[in-house]
């Protein structure tokens, strides 16, 4: 592949990697003007976001078998036109009952057809030994382009008048940019799997699921990714925290929170690069390590504008080493010894066991915060979060171990 054509492939996997969860995830930035035009109360606002999460973890894992059996190009496509469609049909405000169906349709389109053979793509993108600024830029660029078309439709929301009119315009634009995706990925992606052992597609069976699944490698990167994504939830409590426990006003607390979205990319892109230089599951145990502790002060850190400053110096590692988890958690899949052409079944045991954080960390954090209201309901929920990363620290060491075996078995097999 020629450089030009190669660097318009990563970038058609980084925008259309943010944009695509743009839908489903509206609620984030426009939860009052949806709620507004749908005119729903705050139960079915949570059904939708419960039923696209539901639909999504059970699409993870045969997402990743079809990730191997197709080339990323086909799926990658469909999935973004697919996507786009449903927007458009969610912009005409239909139903209650059809924007569930939709919100499910979007579970499927995204996790079932996109998200394996987005992983998939950015391996075969990148040699063995530049996985993990791969993974590093993917994740970076799927940050600046969230970010990025997120304050261009908010500004294009208020100008038309912050009504319905414009929150169905705001959609249309996600609908449209996933359209236009759809169409750069089917020209500048290609079939070719890229599978350094030259196996085909269409050979990913069921043996080829059961060698998945009895890989230990597979089952400790989804123990590292669901500790580092619980870890990022934790995040998301960040501007409530601010506000709750160290008297920052509603704003300067939601000043933290976004704050913490623009050190994403700068995370992400730089562990991919120490990942490299040093070894990814060494520097996934670092950062996994450096979460542990920081959410460890949060749990030990009295509250008040005295201490104000350390607890935006805590957020702002915290958020660091998140990020860079986030950035370079899937890179792990050349160390824990996948096969290439093994990467979407792989990628999809993954996702579907370390993203179910998605399921529990709201219902823990909510059941918390109501029953030890104020700093105390903070303290235990991120020292909650801090035992988890614990077992994401012992997951991460066993990969730098056995990684390192397979390293040692490697060259005494160059020697035979």
């Amino acid at each position: 592949m020629d450089p030009i054509r190669r660097w318009l492939t990563m970038l058609i996997l980084c925008f259309s990697g943010g944009i695509i969860f743009m839908l489903p995830f509206l609620r984030e930035v426009y939860y009052i003007p949806m709620q507004e035009a749908l005119n729903y109360d705050n139960t079915q606002m949570g059904i939708l976001m419960s039923v696209f999460g539901t639909f999504s973890l059970l699409a993870y894992f045969p997402g990743g078998w079809i990730a191997d059996r197709y080339s990323p190009r086909k799926l990658m496509t469909f999935s973004l036109l697919a996507t786009g469609l449903g927007g458009i049909w969610f912009a005409t405000y239909p139903s209650y009952a059809t924007t569930i169906a939709i919100h499910a349709f979007w579970g499927a389109t995204i996790s079932l057809l996109f998200w394996s053979a987005m992983i998939k793509a950015t391996r075969n993108w990148a040699a063995e030994g530049e996985q993990g600024r791969a993974f590093g830029i993917l994740e970076s660029g799927r940050g600046i382009s969230e970010v990025a078309s997120s304050s261009l439709l908010l500004l294009l929301f208020a100008w038309l008048g912050s009504d319905e009119y414009g929150m169905s315009a705001v959609i249309n634009s996600f609908a449209a940019i996933n359209i236009v995706l759809a169409i750069l990925a089917w020209i500048f992606l290609e079939d070719e799997t890229g599978d350094t052992d030259q196996e085909q597609d269409h050979q990913v069976g069921f043996s080829e699921v059961l060698e998945v699944l009895k890989m230990p490698g597979v089952w400790l990167i989804a123990l590292v990714v669901l500790t580092a994504y619980s870890a990022y939830w934790g995040t998301f409590y960040f501007a409530a925290y601010s506000s709750d426990v160290f008297m920052l006003s509603v704003v300067a607390g939601a000043a933290v929170g976004v704050g913490k979205m623009w050190i994403k990319p700068i995370a992400a892109l730089a562990a991919g690069f120490l990942g490299d230089a040093f070894g990814i599951s060494r520097t996934v145990f670092g950062f996994m390590v450096l979460t542990m502790l920081s959410f460890l002060v949060f749990a030990v850190l009295p509250g008040g504008s005295q201490n104000l400053v350390a607890m935006l110096i805590v957020v702002g590692i915290s958020s660091l080493s998140v990020f860079a988890l986030r950035g370079i958690y899937f890179a792990l899949l050349e160390e824990g010894g996948i096969r290439p052409a093994l990467t979407g079944t792989a990628a999809g045991v993954v996702s579907a066991i370390g993203f179910t954080p998605d399921i529990y960390m709201p219902l823990l954090g909510g059941v918390l915060l109501d029953r030890f209201p104020g700093e105390t309901g903070y303290q235990y929920l991120y020292l909650s979060i801090a035992g988890m990363c614990l077992f994401g620290c012992i997951g991460a060491y066993l990969i730098v171990r056995n990684s390192s075996t397979l390293r040692i078995q490697q060259q005494v097999a160059e020697h035979v």
